[in-house]
C-alpha cells in the first residue's frame, strides 16, 4: 500500500485496526489497538504531518538530510559572499555538475544492487579520447563516433559485469582492474602529445560545451523545459490515479495531485526565471535533466527496475523469485558504462579536447559520493537516480562557495570528505532505526 495513498474509513479499520478486551478486566468494553507499522494515513494536512513525524521516527528520512544540508550550505555561503546565489553563480553550478552528475546516475543503479564501480572515472576519459581519435584522426562523423563511443563504453560495462555475475569475480576487483587497464589504454590513444584538441564546430561536442543554450532563445528555453516538466508530473500523476481507480486500489486524491503539480510548478519557474537573468538553461543540464526522468521512469515504472530493487534488497530471495540475476547484474554495469561514456563526452564539451586529465583526478570519488550524499545506499536496495541531482548540487555548491571564498582545494576535499561521512552515518542510522520499528 502507497504511503500517500488516499484510504477510506473502512480500509483504515480493517487494516490496521484490532478489537481486544482488556486483560485485568474481560468484562470491560472492548479496546481498538492500532498497530502502528501498518501505513495507514489520515486525510488532509494533519495526516500529512502525521505520517512525516512518523516517517522521521522510523528512520525513514528519504531526501530530507540532503534538503537541509543544502539550504544550511547555501546559507552560510550567501552570508559570506553575497554573490553565491547570483544568477550567474547558479548558472554555472548547473553548468558543470551535469558532466559528473552523468557518472552518479550510472553509478546510482550499481549502488543499487549493493555493489561499487571504481573504472566509471577511467571509462569516461577513454569516451573522450575515443570520440576524438574517430572523429579528428580518421576523420569519422561525429555523431556517428559519439554513438560508436556509448555503445563501447556499454560494452566495457557489460564485460565488467560479466565478469562479476558470471566468474564471481567481485565487483570490487572487476572495477578496480577496469580503472587501471582503461587509463593505460586511454594514455596509449593520446600517444606522447598527450592532448587532442576537438574543434568546436564538432557536432555533440560543440552543443554540450557551447554557451549557447537551449532553443536560440535561453528565455523562451527555460520557460518551456519548466512548463514541460510540470505538464508531464501532471500527466503521469493523474494516469497513475487513473490505473489505480481502474484497479480498485487505494489512489492519491486530486488535491493532493494539484498540490504537488504546483509545488513543482513554483519551483521550476522560479529556477528558469534566476537562471534566464544569467545566461539560461544550459544544453547540459537539459540533457542531464532528460536522463534524469528516463531513468527514473525505469527504476520506478518498469519490471527491470522492480528487479534491480529485488536484486539488491536480497540476491537469494530474487533468485527464488524467478529473477535473472546475473542478467540484471550484466545490464546494470552496462548502463553503468554507458552514462560514464557520456559523462566523458560532457567533460570533452567543456574543455574541447580530450586530455590526460579526463575523468582523473577526483573524478571518480566525487561521482560516488554525489550518490551516496544524495540519498542513495550504500548497501543497497534503497535510493533513487534523483540522488545525483541532489548530491551534485550539494558537492558543486561547496566547491563553487568555497572558489567565491578563495578557500583551497584542500579545504574543499576536506568538507567534501566530512559531508559524504555524514551522509553515510545517517543511512547507517536510518536502517537501524528502521529495523527496529520493524520496517528494515
Amino acid at each position: 500500500m502507497s504511503d500517500t495513498s488516499k484510504v477510506s474509513k473502512a480500509e483504515a479499520e480493517a487494516d490496521a485496526q484490532t478489537t481486544v478486551a482488556p486483560a485485568d478486566d474481560p468484562t470491560a468494553a472492548p479496546v481498538t489497538v492500532v498497530d502502528p507499522r501498518l501505513l495507514v494515513r489520515e486525510e488532509g494536512f494533519k495526516g500529512y504531518w502525521t505520517e512525516f513525524t512518523r516517517k522521521v521516527k522510523g528512520g525513514e528520512l528519504g531526501s530530507l538530510p540532503v534538503v537541509v544540508g543544502l539550504i544550511v550550505i547555501w546559507t552560510i555561503f550567501q552570508l559570506k559572499n553575497d554573490l553565491f546565489l547570483s544568477a550567474e553563480n547558479l548558472s554555472s553550478i548547473s553548468y558543470f555538475m551535469s558532466a559528473t552528475g552523468m557518472l552518479a546516475i550510472g553509478l546510482v543503479f550499481v549502488l543499487l544492487l549493493g555493489e561499487i564501480d571504481l573504472s566509471v572515472g577511467s571509462v569516461s576519459g577513454l569516451a573522450s579520447t575515443l570520440f576524438a581519435v574517430f572523429a579528428i584522426n580518421h576523420g569519422v562523423n561525429p555523431w556517428l563516433a559519439l554513438i560508436l563511443t556509448i555503445i563501447t563504453g556499454i560494452g566495457i560495462g557489460a564485460l565488467h559485469g560479466w565478469f562479476f555475475a558470471k566468474i564471481g569475480v567481485p565487483a570490487f576487483v572487476v572495477t578496480l582492474a577496469g580503472f587501471l587497464g582503461w587509463n593505460g589504454l586511454m594514455l596509449w590513444l593520446l600517444g606522447s602529445s598527450g592532448t587532442i584538441n576537438i574543434p568546436s564546430d564538432s557536432g555533440p561536442v560543440h552543443i554540450l560545451g557551447q554557451s549557447s543554450y537551449f532553443m536560440d532563445q535561453a528565455i523562451i528555453g527555460a520557460y518551456l523545459l519548466a512548463g514541460l516538466g510540470v505538464v508531464l508530473s501532471a500527466i503521469g500523476n493523474f494516469g497513475e490515479q487513473r490505473r489505480r481507480k481502474a484497479a480498485g486500489v487505494p489512489f492519491r486524491p486530486t488535491s493532493e495531485i494539484l498540490l504537488r503539480v504546483g509545488l513543482l510548478a513554483v519551483a521550476s519557474f522560479v529556477a528558469a526565471a534566476v537562471l534566464n537573468n544569467s545566461d539560461g538553461v544550459s544544453n547540459a543540464l537539459v540533457i542531464f535533466l532528460a536522463a534524469l526522468v528516463i531513468t527514473d521512469f525505469i527504476l520506478r515504472r518498469t519490471t527491470f527496475g522492480r528487479q534491480v530493487f529485488a536484486v539488491g534488497g536480497g540476491v537469494e530471495a530474487a533468485r527464488r523469485a524467478g529473477i535473472n540475476v546475473p542478467m540484471v547484474r550484466i545490464t546494470v554495469f552496462s548502463i553503468a558504462g554507458g552514462f560514464a561514456a557520456i559523462g566523458g563526452m560532457f567533460f570533452a564539451g567543456q574543455t574541447s579536447s580530450a586530455t590526460l586529465n579526463a575523468g582523473g583526478g577526483n573524478t571518480l570519488m566525487l561521482a560516488i559520493a554525489a550518490a551516496v550524499i544524495g540519498g542513495t545506499s550504500l548497501f543497497g536496495g534503497r535510493g533513487s537516480v534523483w540522488s545525483a541531482l541532489l548530491g551534485m548540487l550539494v558537492i558543486q555548491s561547496i566547491t563553487t562557495g568555497l572558489n567565491l571564498l578563495n578557500m583551497n582545494t584542500s579545504i574543499q576535499y576536506m568538507i567534501t570528505g566530512g559531508v559524504l561521512l555524514g551522509a553515510v552515518v545517517i543511512d547507517s542510522v536510518s536502517r537501524r532505526s528502521q529495523k527496529a520499528s520493524g520496517r528494515g
